[in-house]
């Protein structure tokens, strides 16, 4: 693929929505023990429930031109095809800033915050807050299509998403993520610092401070019981992690192959790691959802997404930055969200700017409080401009 920006439409060939409702007709159902939920893993109930309407309800090509209502563009980074969206703001001279998803997301997720970004004062904001937004699909995620060699962890994408502003001409620019988001843009921080503004992030990953004998003496209830959740994830949540950055070739033959597989192995997330009390379609829809596991199922990049956990893992790069993070920094806590560090910790890793303790809200924030992630966006880069 060429190194020259091109633009792309999302266009799935037909043939590959009558395959999908063929194996939806014929999916062989795993037994459940009765009245068990979700206890166990994904509720089957719920599953069958959701696969039904995929097949006979959910409309892909009204999704479809959902997402290409945006521009989409394609370029190719040391020989790897990089999908982006690009919206470009109205305002003159609007500050660019990269939103980079994570797993199981997809650019998608960002679709409900693009627009309030690039063009606030059409949501009856400030022009002075306008942003041009690049929002591209993590390697081996999506429409960038599968990573094709090793070596792609986060270190490299931070890299590559350097490379990537450069040669859409900017020199100065901010950065924002949650999930592997949050990690890519931490190391986008440290590999391209002259050109950031400063990043936020909606998952802060920060240890303790170094050389504190009691790092949990002075913290709030509040703290206290965000390292205990995050202990619990670590005890009962995070299985996938493991498996995904050992074995992920395993793993992908059934999700590439079974479509019900792939919604069970993603929904459970969306369901865990929302504020939605144990209903995930308190929080999302079921066309959000599905548009979201659809991207992965079109593009065929489940597998290819999970050797992102695979790389990272090996390169020792799955946690807190390995130097502190000097540019200024923004931080969103939700209140579900998986990782909540002590602010304390989090000031040890980066120079925090900017602290906003969200009333509501989990891990996939900008699918699920847009409207609060937007302003905490605009309210921090406010400071750095």
């Amino acid at each position: 693929m060429s190194e020259s920006i091109e633009r792309f439409q999302i266009r799935i060939e037909e043939e590959v929505l009558v395959d999908l409702r063929q194996r939806l007709a014929r999916t062989r159902w795993p037994d459940q023990i009765e009245g068990s939920g979700w206890d166990y893993g994904t509720d089957r109930a719920y599953l069958m429930e959701l696969c039904a309407y995929w097949r006979d309800k959910f409309d892909w090509r009204a999704q479809e031109a959902r997402l290409n209502r945006f521009d989409h563009f394609r370029t190719s980074i040391e020989g790897q095809p990089i999908h982006f969206i690009r919206r470009r703001s109205p305002v003159a001279g609007a500050l660019p800033l990269v939103l980079t998803h994570g797993w199981p997301g997809s650019v998608w997720l960002f679709h409900k915050v693009i627009d309030g970004l690039a063009d606030p004062e059409a949501q009856g904001g400030r022009a002075e807050d306008a942003f041009d937004v690049v929002c591209p699909s993590l390697p081996g995620y999506g429409f960038s299509g599968p990573t094709l060699e090793r070596g792609w962890d986060v270190r490299r994408i931070a890299e590559t998403w350097a490379r990537l502003m450069e040669r859409l001409g900017f020199t100065r620019y901010g950065a924002q993520g949650g999930d592997w988001g949050s990690l890519v843009t931490t190391q986008l921080a440290l590999v391209d610092a002259a050109h950031l503004a400063g990043i936020h992030l909606n998952m802060v990953v920060a240890g303790p401070p170094t050389g504190e004998k009691n790092p949990t003496e002075g913290l709030t209830p509040e703290e206290l019981k965000g390292l205990a959740d995050m202990g619990e994830y670590q005890k009962s949540g995070s299985g996938y992690a493991q498996i995904q950055g050992t074995k992920p070739q395993t793993l992908g033959y059934g999700l590439n192959d079974s479509p019900a597989g792939l919604a069970a192995w993603i929904v459970e997330k969306f369901r865990a790691w929302s504020d939605c009390d144990g209903d995930v379609e308190r929080s999302f829809t079921k066309d959000e959802l599905l548009t979201n596991i659809m991207i992965y199922w079109v593009t065929q990049t489940i597998n290819s997404s999970e050797r992102l956990y695979f790389e990272s893992f090996r390169s020792g790069r799955f946690s807190a930055a390995d130097a502190k993070v000097e540019v200024p920094t923004g931080c969103a806590i939700f209140p579900k969200e998986i990782i909540r560090p002590p602010r304390r910790w989090a000031e040890a890793h980066f120079d925090v700017r900017q602290w906003t303790e969200m009333p509501r809200g989990g891990h996939f924030a900008a699918l699920e409080e847009p409207e609060a992630l937007v302003e905490d966006i605009r309210s921090f880069f406010r400071k750095v401009r």
